[in-house]
């Protein structure tokens, strides 16, 4: 009898799991599309070929030839990270204000700047472009990652997980004359990891992947990001496909590593989860 329900069960299920099959094959074929491309010429890609070919070799002279890959790599690099680490900061201490040290004030100000969140970027861009340029700023990991340290988004989601955190513990901490920012960096930092890390997947992939920021305050070459290559390289008359897949898988796997290695953590904060 038992065996007779677990057969009905799993005949049930089959059209669940044909579903889930259909939908991952769908999500995971660009990606395995755009690493075939990156191994083919251009006239092998646009005749739809989707096996890998022979072709690495070439394109990724091509592309060293034609580009500044490893500059434009580790530019992304040292801009993400940077915006990474300060925005996290800067983010997480302004959470961890607006809710432990809550008053009708703070939620005033709290409900202004959810209100910047309405302001579209681009019409902020002129402004800032003109206050970077006046600080000096233009082409440099201050000007890049400035107006992007301190988000309402990052804010709001750091406020909201901190609901979770223990206020018996800084009660305590203070009776021990810890300060209030030892409070915050020995046992804040600590208990909200999870949040930290799906902050951080967050926003190093929109670091890495802005185009139109770093577009206008970038004017060197020596300058330029990831996707400012692959937009240079989608220029012109005629567009090397098989070069351009291979600069597009480039740009693409540090964000993928990045998110596979904190998958788990991105998901116990991204649900607030405190550990």
């Amino acid at each position: 009898m038992i065996k007779k329900n677990r057969s009905m069960v799993q005949r049930r299920l089959i059209p669940t799991y044909i579903f889930l099959g259909i939908v991952s094959f769908l999500s995971v074929f660009p990606l395995y599309w755009m690493a075939t491309a990156a191994t083919n010429s251009t006239v092998e890609v646009a005749r739809g070929k989707i096996i890998f070919g022979t072709q690495l070799a070439n394109n990724m002279q091509k592309l060293l030839a034609s580009q500044d890959l490893w500059g434009a790599m580790t530019n992304s690099f040292i801009y993400a990270l940077a915006q990474t680490i300060v925005a996290l900061f800067v983010c997480s201490l302004a959470g961890f204000g607006f809710e432990l040290y809550h008053d009708k004030q703070k939620d005033r100000l709290f409900g202004i700047l959810l209100l910047s969140m309405m302001v579209p970027g681009v019409a902020t861009m002129i402004p800032l472009f003109k206050m970077m340029s006046t600080f000096g700023f233009l082409n440099t990991v201050w000007g890049f990652m400035l107006p992007a340290i301190s988000t309402a988004f990052l804010i709001m989601m750091f406020r909201q997980n901190s609901r979770s955190f223990p206020v018996d513990i800084m009660e305590a901490a203070r009776i021990d004359g810890v300060s209030e920012f030892g409070i915050y960096w020995r046992m804040y930092l600590p208990v909200m990891k999870a949040t930290y890390a799906a902050a951080a997947v967050i926003t190093f992939m929109n670091a890495w992947n802005a185009y139109l920021w770093p577009r206008v305050v970038m004017t060197s070459k020596d300058a330029q990001t990831m996707p400012m290559l692959i937009a240079n390289l989608a220029a012109g008359y005629s567009v090397d496909y098989g070069v351009l897949m291979l600069g597009v898988l480039f740009c693409s796997v540090p964000t993928m590593v990045i998110f596979f290695i904190l998958q788990k953590q991105f998901a116990e904060g991204i649900t607030g989860a405190v550990k």
